[in-house]
């Protein structure tokens, strides 16, 4: 169990301390302020995280009127603090007269959606859907405990001073305004920019190697692991590899120990910045380059001005909505993983050969490509 007071806990070593995420805090605030609504004040409550683990979050604030509660509670982004670290991430609950329904409303400093290519409807606040499907099953199982199963919830999330802090990431860019985006998939923040995390993927290689596995599976994080999982049952779970963003990293490692076999599987955004060349696919490093994926569309058949739309998309996973049911579409993704085959192959070659899978949001195969070690 963590505490979402103190990451992963206090005795962690330096460096290696994970924290929460935003969607993650905003559970645990609506639960908090559910339970307030009921007449029940918590100093710290409970919630399960996505992939199963408990999660424990203190509660700072706490506020209650006339059908409506507030809680609050202080996010902490581990030893990879991001500009939300320290931020008060609050949920406002109010009961609604619709059984099962649950309402996102959008409060003070969290965005609005104004773009399309983030998954989220325009005008829609912009909480991401792993931190919705959280709240929901949260909101549900809360209402059922405090005997109010002909109910339904509307969830205001909001976060002091969010409009600023959005100002530090790339949400304008993005299209998502006056405030910051509620995000998470696990709901634990990886401290990925530390040592630690590089070390941890050479000695998953170097585990997977031990146990006698002939290829290793590189995945971009928790969801696309599962994906992968599905879709190679009968491999080992040791070979299976979350490289997060550090691409060259794990190559590097699997080249060094004498891997013979690499599969990397992603989807479209982490995809198409290894297919332009890029070996650390970390937001900050730099952006997809939606000309690239232009022209791959271009090559596959794509019109001028379908090819023109993608160059003007608002992001990776925009421009491949666009491409959905057009009938170069098929050759636009296998352009993609044919281009982070190569890259992938070419970064050490003559040591391992390369497959690189392409999968949609919902974990199915858009595309393959497979090359040999050069």
């Amino acid at each position: 169990m963590q505490d979402g007071s103190r990451g992963s806990g206090m005795e962690a070593k330096k460096g290696t301390r994970t924290g929460f995420t935003t969607g993650a805090c905003a559970t645990a605030c609506a639960r908090a302020a559910l339970l307030l609504l009921a007449g029940r004040e918590a100093g710290e409550v409970e919630i399960t995280l996505p992939l199963g683990q408990k999660a424990r979050f203190a509660i700072c604030r706490s506020e209650a009127g006339p059908g409506w509660a507030l809680a609050a509670t202080i996010k902490d982004g581990g030893d990879d603090p991001d500009v939300t670290h320290g931020a008060e991430i609050r949920a406002c609950v109010s009961l609604l007269d619709e059984p099962g329904l649950v309402h996102f409303a959008q409060g003070e400093g969290v965005g609005q959606v104004t773009r399309p290519g983030l998954g989220l409807e325009l005008g829609q606040p912009a909480i991401n859907p792993v931190p919705r499907k959280m709240m929901i099953e949260h909101a549900l199982a809360a209402l059922a405990e405090l005997g109010w199963q002909g109910k339904g919830v509307e969830i205001t999330v909001s976060v002091r001073d969010g409009e600023a802090i959005a100002k530090k990431t790339l949400n304008g860019r993005l299209g998502i305004l006056g405030g910051i985006s509620i995000l998470g998939r696990s709901g634990i923040v990886h401290p990925y920019s530390h040592a630690a995390y590089i070390a941890s993927i050479t000695q998953a290689v170097d585990v997977a190697l031990a146990q006698g596995a002939d290829r290793v599976v590189l995945t971009t994080g928790g969801q696309t692991e599962g994906y992968a999982q599905g879709l190679l049952p009968g491999l080992p779970e040791a070979c299976f590899i979350q490289m997060g963003d550090f691409v060259g990293k794990a190559l590097e490692h699997c080249a060094l120990r004498g891997v013979a076999r690499v599969i990397m599987v992603a989807q479209v955004g982490k995809a198409a910045k290894l297919a332009q060349g890029m070996l650390h696919t970390h937001a900050g490093k730099g952006a997809v380059d939606l000309g690239f994926l232009a022209s791959l569309a271009s090559q596959a058949g794509a019109p001028e001005a379908e090819a023109a739309a993608i160059a003007g998309a608002n992001t990776a996973r925009h421009a491949y909505e666009m491409s959905l049911g057009q009938a170069w579409a098929q050759g636009f993704y296998q352009s993609i993983a044919e281009h982070s085959a190569r890259v992938a192959r070419d970064f050490k070659p003559g040591t391992y050969s390369v497959e690189s899978w392409l999968l949609d949001f919902e974990g199915n195969t858009l595309a393959k490509a497979a090359l040999p070690a050069a």
